[in-house]
């Protein structure tokens, strides 16, 4: 089983941006952590972060025909991009949806979320171990819960 991470601006600043709300792991370690996670349950990950919204896109297209699923944190793109939504409809994989921080909890603009409906699930506020969580259920609903 393959899982695309794809993650979005400024992830890559994990550790050095705001780290009273996204911590002090940087996006290598969230790399590492994945990694090791999947390699655990026997998952092949693939990763993929970008500042830019186009390169967001092609990657989520790329999926079609590459990826059982999709584990995506759009970040800043999940408030104003109907367009990575519309990618994710349009490659039909089952995806999750992943916030660091809590955003239920934040600023009013954070309140919405263009990919919320598309994704099977949506794990928000779990710190970078939501990402692991996200990968564990994905999995589990593409082997049909057993």
């Amino acid at each position: 089983m393959k899982i695309c991470i794809i993650n979005g601006p400024n992830i890559n600043f994990l550790g050095i941006r705001e780290p009273d709300i996204y911590g002090r792991e940087t996006y290598s370690d969230l790399i590492e952590k994945i990694k090791k996670h999947c390699e655990s349950i026997g998952v092949q990950a693939d990763f993929f972060q970008s500042n830019c919204e186009g390169a967001i896109i092609d990657k989520i297209q790329s999926c079609y025909a590459s990826a059982d699923a999709i584990v995506i944190n759009p970040a800043g793109y999940t408030h104003t991009s109907v367009s990575i939504a519309d990618a994710l409809k349009a490659v039909g994989l089952p995806c999750a949806e992943v916030h660091i921080s809590d955003v239920s909890r934040r600023e009013a603009f954070r309140q919405i979320s263009y990919v919320r409906d598309i994704c099977v699930f949506n794990i928000i506020g779990h710190g970078t171990d939501g990402y692991n969580e996200a990968i564990d259920l994905l999995k589990k609903h593409i082997e049909g819960g057993k």
